[in-house]
């Protein structure tokens, strides 16, 4: 049997802390009512931090990693490498998240790094994971983890942020081996445009505007969109194309098309985006999971949407899964998973 790259299982941590449609109606100053927040903005709720114990980025990131250790009964002293997919907001600056995993689940033979995309960073790093096992005979098992909880930088107040609204809390693990002989790992397609690299981020706290007394309070709600009509009207011109030019790549490079696929494991978008979507490739709402009462969970959602499907009954063996992902920066990416042992 030709080399391959399976997936083992999944896991995720999800915070107790809650914000309705309401509350965060109520924090915009009455700008987006409730009834626009859940039918336009497809919130119904979302998670929040909740617990200054367990709710920080590299512990919910580890939390979701022993929950997926769990799940498919792997030693962590199998696991060769950990891809840490979690976000560079965390509980201390310049500490190395996968280190932090690989010390709380007792991986103690493996080696860790950090990578970012953004809310891309799952796929990207699965795709970083199979190069790895398939290009170095040492490595076998692959840990992809991380956490996120970028919604403490958001303003309300700010119009332009609308779009990230939805931003939430929790983490995701999904876990990787050589030749596993199920659910495959296949095709991966990634686009980025990097003339859309400082459009968005944090604004207050890097070198360029550090962090002092007279900006303080504003420096923790500084997530903006530096440049919002440049961002927007690029993303209208190429957003949609590259997200199916992405998918259709990942299905050519899996010997797959369109009418193979059958559930999109897509990140949490405004309602109207995601029907589309859907619409334009074919599937049903059934063949997908909105996110409505999670949020937006960053490089999570892809691991939330198949962890949950997989409960659910949605993958199966013989189904074929597309994990749809973008992130500011801006970066989009999709790949193909087909679920069920390897046929022969």
């Amino acid at each position: 049997m030709k080399n391959h790259v399976g997936i083992v299982g999944t896991g995720v941590y999800l915070p107790k802390g809650v914000m309705t449609s309401a509350e965060i109606a109520e924090k915009t100053n009455g700008v987006w009512a409730e009834s626009a927040v859940r039918e336009k903005l497809g919130i119904r709720q979302k998670l929040i931090p909740a617990d200054p114990g367990t709710d920080g980025t590299q512990e919910m990131g580890a939390l979701a990693a022993l929950d997926c250790l769990k799940n498919t009964g792997i030693d962590p002293k199998d696991i060769d490498v950990i891809l840490c997919i979690g976000e560079e907001w965390k509980e201390y600056p310049l500490t190395t998240s996968a280190l932090y995993i690989q010390d709380r689940i007792g991986a103690v033979n493996a080696w860790g790094i950090d990578v970012q995309n953004r809310c891309c960073t799952c796929v990207s790093a699965m795709k970083i994971a199979k190069d790895m096992l398939l290009a170095d005979d040492e490595i076998n098992t692959v840990l992809v983890a991380g956490g996120y909880r970028n919604s403490d930088f958001l303003d309300y107040t700010d119009r332009n942020m609308s779009m990230m609204y939805n931003l939430g809390a929790g983490g995701g693990a999904i876990l990787l081996q050589k030749n596993l002989g199920k659910n495959l790992l296949l095709g991966s397609h990634i686009i980025s445009d990097g003339s859309l690299a400082r459009t968005a981020g944090v604004r207050i706290g890097g070198t360029a505007e550090p962090i002092t007394c007279k900006n303080v309070d504003e420096a923790y709600k500084s997530l903006r969109l530096f440049e919002p009509e440049k961002m927007k009207k690029r993303l209208n011109e190429v957003s949609a194309g590259n997200w199916v030019t992405c998918i259709e790549k990942s299905l050519e490079k899996s010997s797959l098309t369109l009418k193979d696929l059958n559930y999109l494991a897509i990140l949490h978008i405004k309602r109207s985006g995601h029907l589309g979507m859907l619409k334009d490739l074919g599937l049903t709402e059934d063949q997908a999971i909105y996110l409505e009462d999670y949020g937006h969970i960053g490089q999570i959602d892809q691991i939330l949407s198949l962890h949950l499907a997989l409960g659910q009954g949605k993958v199966k063996d013989g189904s074929v899964a597309c994990m749809l992902a973008a992130g500011i920066g801006y970066v989009w990416a999709a790949n193909i998973i087909k679920w069920g042992p390897v046929s022969v």
